[in-house]
């Protein structure tokens, strides 16, 4: 009765999609080679592949890659998430999902 009070299995639908969406993320990384993620991330918006690549390729922390730039924590950090964003949908375009 506790259970289904608390509607445990609410989002068990969603948990299926998402794990169909990871298996289709996989097959996308399954079948890219390293020099077409590079290429696609040298195609990035120059701003946006400065903190990519300082902080993903390089290994930077924010704190390094804001002084290095002469930018605040919080603009480093929102755009590595845009960074990350943009090459997801590129990565998603490319597999047509």
């Amino acid at each position: 009765m506790a259970a289904r009070k608390a509607d445990v299995l609410r989002y068990s639908g969603e948990l299926e999609d998402f794990h169909s969406e990871m298996v289709s993320r996989d097959n996308v990384m399954d079948s890219i080679n390293s020099t077409e993620l590079l290429r696609m991330i040298s195609s990035m918006p120059s701003g946006l592949r400065i903190v990519f690549n300082m902080h993903v390729i390089e290994g930077y922390n924010h704190n390094e890659i804001s002084e290095k730039l002469g930018i605040t924590e919080g603009s480093c950090r929102s755009r590595l998430s845009r960074a990350r964003s943009w090459l997801q949908e590129e990565l998603r375009k490319k597999e047509g999902i």
